[in-house]
């Protein structure tokens, strides 16, 4: 244990969705207390069913209860996007983090690794300038940096995650394939990144054990074409892979399209320099454990 850390250990999550609800999880089975929000009284069920504690939060208010939470909080950990307004937890606690976390010793915000934009195939690393393209990474990018000096402020270390593509129980390309909605669109060049949900947590828990502050690639060790992801799971169900369709061709959303416009390898090398050891390093071996253990059925959590 970490020199100057209480014995006693409560993280409250903000957006107990489906990483938020897997980081909780992996920090109460660590035997400490944890509590996690959700928009909906309706989700609380399956947060108490993990022995989280729930708690509304809807982004314009901090209720007494929650209030309560955050007094006995020692880790926080922040994985709702923000919005056009920036971050609703920043914004509603203002200059009062201190007071509303009297307990405060670590800090966790979920970004993402859209903030480095695209890099035409390159690799980037935690030093690569940020060069954001969507304006959800552009507002990625600012609470990045709020909470970055919000931590500076009060005199807490904050970890900024930056996550890769989220796959894991219940989202992957199992579930598409099963489900029909797998594609196999193809454009040349393109490489993707991605991360189980499992390490997501694994890599939280890792750095708020540690105390760690700073910027974190939180990806596997190999980007590589989203086509490849799909023919593979379809290898190992028997079944055949659905159609190549090219990019420019295909029906998309404009979201959808967007993630094609960036194109980048990203590094863990930083993470894994820490000593952090990465359970699914890529998605062959990631791809045959959800196999083999039948977890890609599971359903996968709802947004908070």
């Amino acid at each position: 244990m970490a020199t100057g850390r209480s014995s006693f250990m409560h993280m409250t999550v903000f957006g107990a969705g489906y990483s938020g609800k897997a980081i909780a999880d992996l920090y109460r089975q660590a035997g400490h207390a944890v509590s996690g929000t959700t928009r909906s009284v309706e989700k609380f069920g399956s947060l108490q069913a993990l022995g989280i504690e729930p708690l509304q939060f809807d982004g314009t208010a901090l209720s007494p209860e929650l209030k309560q939470a955050l007094a006995k909080t020692t880790h926080l950990l922040q994985s709702i996007a923000p919005g056009r307004d920036g971050d609703a937890l920043l914004r509603l606690a203002g200059h009062d983090l201190r007071s509303l976390m009297p307990q405060l010793q670590w800090i966790g915000y979920l970004s993402t690794v859209g903030v480095y934009g695209d890099h035409q195939g390159g690799w980037v690393t935690e030093e690569t300038p940020c060069k954001p393209v969507s304006a959800r990474s552009l507002e990625r990018v600012e609470a990045e940096t709020n909470w970055l000096a919000a931590g500076k402020q009060i005199g807490v270390p904050v970890a900024v995650l930056r996550l890769s593509g989220i796959y894991g129980p219940g989202r992957n390309a199992f579930a598409n394939l099963a489900n029909g909605t797998a594609r196999r669109l193809v454009k040349p060049d393109q490489v993707f990144n991605r991360i189980r949900v499992e390490d997501i947590a694994g890599a939280t828990v890792f750095l708020a054990d540690r105390l760690l502050g700073g910027i974190y690639n939180i990806t596997d060790n190999e980007p590589c074409a989203p086509q490849d992801v799909v023919v593979e799971a379809a290898r190992l169900m028997g079944v055949e892979p659905p159609p190549e369709q090219p990019f420019e061709t295909a029906e998309l959303s404009s979201m959808a399209r967007s993630f094609y416009g960036e194109n980048k390898r990203v590094s863990n090398a930083l993470l894994k320099q820490l000593g952090f050891a990465f359970r699914y390093p890529d998605y062959r071996l990631s791809l045959q454990q959800l196999w083999a253990s039948d977890t890609w059925r599971k359903e996968a959590a709802d947004p908070a």
